[in-house]
This record gives C-alpha cells, sequence and structure tokens, in this order.
C-alpha cells in the first residue's frame, strides 16, 4: 500500500496538515509579540480618549439645549400670564428692523436704476 492517497485528482501526503511552521528565532518572535501588544495598547488608549471627548461634547450641548428649553419654557408662562418677555420684543424689533433695512436698501437700488435710466 503506498503511503499517498488520490483525492480530486490531488496527491496527499498523510500526517498533519497546513503550513508548517518555520524555524524562526524566539527571541525576535517574543518582541514582534510585545511590539504588537504596546501598539495594541496605544490605540486602545486613544479610542478611549476620543470616546471620552465625544461624551464630554455631547454632554456640553446636552446643557446648553435643556437651558434653552427652560428659557423657552419661562417665556412660555409669562407670555400665558399676559406679560411679554423683552428678549421677545427685542427679536420681534430686530426682525423688524431688518426687515425695514432690506426696504430700504431696495427701494435705494431701484432709485439709483430708475436715475440711471432716466439719464440719456
Amino acid at each position: 500500500v503506498l503511503p499517498f492517497q488520490v483525492v480530486g485528482g490531488k496527491v496527499k501526503k498523510p500526517g498533519k496538515r497546513g503550513r508548517k511552521p518555520a524555524k524562526i528565532d524566539l527571541k525576535a518572535k517574543l518582541e514582534r509579540s510585545r511590539q504588537s501588544a504596546r501598539e495594541c495598547r496605544a490605540r486602545k488608549k486613544l479610542r478611549y480618549q476620543y470616546l471620552e471627548e465625544l461624551v464630554s461634547s455631547r454632554e456640553r450641548a446636552i446643557c446648553a439645549l435643556r437651558e434653552e428649553l427652560e428659557m423657552y419654557k419661562q417665556w412660555c408662562m409669562a407670555m400665558d400670564q399676559g406679560k411679554i418677555p423683552s428678549e421677545i420684543k427685542a427679536l420681534l424689533t430686530g426682525e423688524e428692523q431688518g426687515k425695514a433695512q432690506q426696504n430700504s436698501t431696495k427701494l435705494a437700488k431701484t432709485a439709483k436704476t430708475e436715475a440711471n435710466s432716466s439719464n440719456p
């Protein structure tokens, strides 16, 4: 009986499967393993720093939004009592002033255009 087997048109030898380990210097292998572990720890540390910064920025955003919500609640309670908060008045007058400025600039441009077209 031959020590070879023919399976699917290929000749196979009996014994262990897979790649045979090369004769590697054990000190070099150990040093590569240590280096890999150092790099892994450094990546892990950076990942945790990034996540901590992300969490803190989100927490700051949440606090700012809660303060804004509280401000709006106060405004609504004041308006329910018939008072108009000064901040809303300032917003309304600011919008009106902005519209007035836009209208005045449009009128000025129209006047310039008409003046230029009437001059021969």
